[in-house]
């Protein structure tokens, strides 16, 4: 009777229909549009930095599991408009937390944004949307006071031109937290960036790829854990692991055990990683450990100006040294310089750079076939994309 009245708690709970949001770096919505796609998921709406798909409880543990460009998974609760902060109560209040949040859940407003709104306040907007939720569940449980000692659900809630959208957070810590990065380099790449700047290039786990400044190493480790198909999220937990009462534990482990069959780390690719620092290099073999990818990548501590290989149409993808302090932009020139010249020795090849520096181009020695201005956070950068010929097809 016991199993019986399990599975059709599973049965009710695999049909429940949610609406889930990925936000992602602006300029990368397309790389993740692909991944949902591929997921076999319906995209709904794509916005500048954000891109909106439905699904089933499984679609939320699958994305969190396997989406690499996403920052995370957001569960769609409501929206409406709201010019005034009683308004935004009403409109917070009327929405269905019940059937979300269990009595003993704990709920809080972890982050707010205000976008061209007039409620820009985030503190009040925090407090307030509280206060709603609080009076909203008070009236449903019929209880004055919520011990909140069971599992976490934060809430994240988004103003644009009045229009609130309001989310809880499934994924807890980003999903740029994969687990394998202990050490990183001054100016890391997180690793969902460099995951869709790999997306949007036609490399493949076939062909070769080189970075010559590979820093603590994410854009080989992403591009070998590609390769060997391993899910970045396989190794990592999720705050929505513990809402029993949206998603049943089963299907999570159903995820984890699909995504862990879909592993194949015996295999041959030719991913080199060359950094002047020998101590980052150090870093950046740890890290390919602790992913468990260290022994599909070449780790050598390089100058630039050596970089060298003898086969056809490889692929450099590299994110060379900013210029963050004002003592090293004079150096800018001359690093950009030999990675131009070592460009031009390597026959067929194709280089994409992300960079801040403007002048980039003019120092390589070359004009960019194509650009794409992305944000790295706050810094805004440019993605240079020199394209090289594509390789003969085999007979």
């Amino acid at each position: 009777m016991k199993n019986q009245l399990r599975k059709s708690v599973i049965n009710y709970l695999k049909t429940k229909i949610f609406t889930i949001s990925c936000p992602c770096h602006f300029g990368l919505e397309a790389p993740l549009k692909r991944e949902i796609y591929d997921l076999g998921y319906d995209i709904t709406e794509v916005t500048d930095g954000r891109v909106t798909f439905t699904g089933d409880a499984e679609a939320i543990c699958r994305a969190n599991i396997h989406l690499r460009c996403a920052e995370r998974v957001l569960v769609e609760v409501g929206r409406f408009h709201a010019t005034t902060f009683e308004e935004l109560f009403q409109g917070i209040k009327s929405l269905p937390w019940e059937e979300y949040i269990p009595k003993d859940g704990k709920f809080w407003v972890t982050k707010a944004t205000s976008v061209k709104s007039k409620l820009f306040s985030l503190t009040d907007i925090q407090s307030i949307a509280k206060k709603a939720m609080v009076e909203r569940m008070k009236s449903y449980y019929d209880i004055n006071w919520f011990d909140e000692d069971g599992a976490e659900y934060p809430v994240r809630i988004f103003l644009l031109k009045d229009d609130v959208v309001v989310t809880l957070d499934s994924t807890g810590v980003p999903l740029h937290k994969r687990g394998y990065r202990t050490y990183t380099s001054k100016a890391p790449l997180s690793e969902t960036m460099a995951a869709a700047l790999i997306e949007l290039t036609p490399w493949r786990a076939d062909r070769i790829l080189v970075d010559p400044f590979c820093g603590s190493g994410t854009f080989l480790i992403e591009a070998a854990m590609m390769a060997a198909n391993i899910a970045p999220g396989l190794n990592r937990d999720f705050t929505s692991m513990d809402w029993t009462n949206l998603i049943d534990s089963q299907i999570w482990k159903d995820c984890f055990d699909e995504a862990r069959a879909e592993v194949n780390t015996d295999i041959e690719c030719d991913l080199q990683g060359f950094d002047i620092d020998p101590e980052m290099v150090k870093i950046a073999r740890l890290n390919a450990k602790q992913a468990g990818v260290d022994h599909l990548i070449h780790f050598q501590a390089r100058d630039v100006a050596n970089l060298r290989h003898p086969k056809k149409y490889g692929f450099i993808l590299t994110n060379p040294p900013y210029g963050e302090r004002l003592e090293d932009k004079k150096d800018l020139p001359e690093i950009y310089g030999k990675l131009g010249d070592a460009f031009k020795a390597l026959d067929s090849w194709s280089m994409y750079v992300i960079t801040s520096y403007e002048d980039a181009p003019k120092s390589i020695g070359k004009k960019a076939d194509k650009n794409r201005k992305i944000y790295n956070g706050m810094i805004k950068t440019y993605f240079y994309q020199f394209l090289g010929p594509k390789p003969k097809k085999k007979d």
